[in-house]
């Protein structure tokens, strides 16, 4: 099985992926570890903040990672910013049976009454060298794209609204996971 996580910076992704990993053993994939390597590298010339052009780079990578955990049969959850909401036209139906996508999605009022939070759990997993794109106004704007975005696509959302209960997304949204290991 594969799991997606997406969703907007700061909610959360990559804590969830390393709960599901304690939980089911499952390894994941930080996409923001692949996207550093690269830049850091010197094989891709981005800025860090270059979104739609760090997904056109990293996508092509990520989908064939993907199909070849799925003919292994193998487990593996990928978590980042970075999956194309369209995701889906690169699988074939076969393929599309073995994936679980999720998008983490805090609400305004979410964001309004736990800003402060947010920032300080923003180092819970990783630790940000830079926090200042963090803002309001931005935590904001890219929630709300990302939910008409998985509205339009289809998608299921992890609506965060009131509290931010990591035990309760992974009892409700993965009770049912099921393990590919032979």
């Amino acid at each position: 099985m594969i799991i997606l996580i997406g969703g907007a910076s700061h909610t959360g992704k990559t804590n969830l992926a390393q709960k599901l990993l304690e939980k089911y053993q499952f390894p994941y994939l930080s996409i923001d570890h692949l996207k550093m390597g690269l830049i850091r590298s010197g094989l891709i010339n981005v800025s860090v903040d270059e979104d739609e052009k760090i997904t056109l780079y990293l996508w092509p990578i990520l989908k064939e990672i993907i199909k070849t955990a799925i003919e292994n049969h193998q487990n593996l959850i990928v978590e980042g910013a970075y999956i194309p909401f369209d995701f889906e036209e690169s699988f074939s139906e076969e393929y599309k049976k073995e994936i679980d996508y999720v998008c983490l999605v805090m609400t305004k009022e979410y964001i309004q009454d736990h800003f402060n939070d947010i920032k300080i759990y923003a180092n819970v997993i990783e630790k940000r060298l830079d926090d200042s794109y963090c803002t309001y106004d931005n935590l904001i704007k890219e929630n709300e794209y990302n939910k008409r975005m998985c509205s339009r696509y289809g998608h299921k959302i992890v609506l965060i609204d009131k509290d931010y209960d990591i035990d309760a997304i992974i009892n409700c949204h993965f009770s049912k996971i099921r393990c590919n290991r032979i």
